[in-house]
């Protein structure tokens, strides 16, 4: 499953999201992962990041059944590529 993770948390806690999502996604943007990721893993992650938040703060995690479904267009530099040739 492909999924795009954005966060809004207190600016000296945003490390911590950060941190989180790249155990899991590539960093894409500030406040922005996404990549190809396991129903387990995904699970895990939700569990994780419910665990993380302070009130006020929040994480919106989008779903795609296949990265096949995304429309993704990147002007400039492409923070994923050089996931995919690792």
């Amino acid at each position: 499953m492909y999924v795009v993770m954005v966060y809004d948390l207190e600016a000296e806690r945003t490390y911590k999201a950060l941190k989180l999502g790249r155990r899991y996604l590539t960093h894409v943007q500030n406040s922005v992962l996404e990549g190809e990721i396991s129903e387990g893993d995904l699970a895990t992650l939700r569990n994780e990041v419910e665990d993380l938040l302070k009130s006020g703060e929040s994480v919106i995690i989008y779903e795609l059944s296949s990265d096949a479904l995304l429309n993704r267009s990147v002007y400039g530099n492409d923070p994923t590529d050089e996931k995919r040739f690792l």
